[in-house]
């Protein structure tokens, strides 16, 4: 049966990939970003295109309006937006920590609220609506010089664990996707916002904080692979409460358990330069 999909950040990457993906599928897919005009090549595929933008409550209603005028109910939500702020935290301002967290932590939460009377809706007619937020592996460990990004997945993380049991009465499932390295524009949008102020005290690591920016996209598994597999979890009748994939999905979570705290710190420290940088 042909499911009632929203998907935010399709722009590119991860969600333009699971938006095609689930379209080829027979899915009806709204697919949705800030610029409703880089959707025009899913728009061309013939996936309904709605520009939304996750920080904007009046963004979020005005594109959920049109779902439920056109649709009436939602069988699945995919909050996939988010950004990297790259840094150093010394070098954080309030507002650069601020930004990330809307963005990343508070607007998935806003956009699930939003879309609640539509996916209960969708339980009422018999359906098993669900919602999967777009986590990450390092939600589950930390990287130096990432680790607002780091720290924004791990508060995602555990809102959804919360928001999984608080929904289970209501018929709504909800799984947390925790990519690895998968092949995106991610990097480049991270290094755009990446913060390193001239006084500040890591400028002699610039160079490992670009490194760290685009860490993610070197050997990366191409978006429509990781995809394939992650569909096929969601589409299940009772999907599982997480969904790994992409490059070091299943390795560095698991050094992480394994290791030992400063042996693990030390690993992270030598794949950015911080071990042999000298202040």
């Amino acid at each position: 049966m042909a499911r009632c999909i929203l998907i935010s950040g399709c722009s590119s990457g991860i969600g333009a990939a699971l938006a095609s993906e689930l379209h080829r599928r027979g899915h009806t897919v709204y697919a949705t970003a800030r610029r409703i005009d880089s959707l025009e090549p899913l728009a061309k595929l013939g996936l309904r295109t709605l520009a939304l933008d996750v920080n904007d409550d009046a963004s979020i209603a005005a594109a959920l309006a049109v779902v439920q005028q056109e649709q009436g109910h939602l069988d699945m939500l995919v909050n996939n937006a988010g950004y990297s702020q790259v840094g150093a935290v010394l070098d954080l301002q309030r507002d650069d920590l601020r930004r990330q967290y809307e963005t990343n932590v508070i607007a998935p939460m806003a956009v699930a609220r939003a879309a609640f009377p539509l996916l209960r809706a969708s339980a009422s007619q018999g359906g098993r609506p669900l919602i999967a937020n777009v986590g990450s592996i390092v939600g589950l460990f930390t990287t130096p010089l990432a680790g607002a990004y780091c720290s924004s997945k791990a508060a995602l993380h555990a809102l959804t664990d919360a928001l999984r049991m608080e929904v289970a009465p209501f018929g709504i499932q909800v799984v947390t996707i925790q990519p690895g390295g998968v092949k995106s524009s991610f990097g480049n949008h991270a290094e755009e916002s990446l913060r390193l102020p001239a006084d500040s005290p890591y400028k002699g690591m610039e160079q490992g904080i670009r490194a760290r920016a685009q860490a993610g996209q070197v050997g990366a598994t191409p978006a429509a692979e990781f995809v394939v597999p992650v569909v096929d979890a969601l589409l299940r009748p009772n999907p599982p409460v997480w969904v790994r994939g992409g490059k070091g999905s299943l390795l560095l979570p698991l050094l992480k358990k394994l290791l030992p705290a400063r042996r693990f710190d030390a690993i992270m420290s030598k794949r950015f330069g911080l071990s042999v940088w000298k202040p």
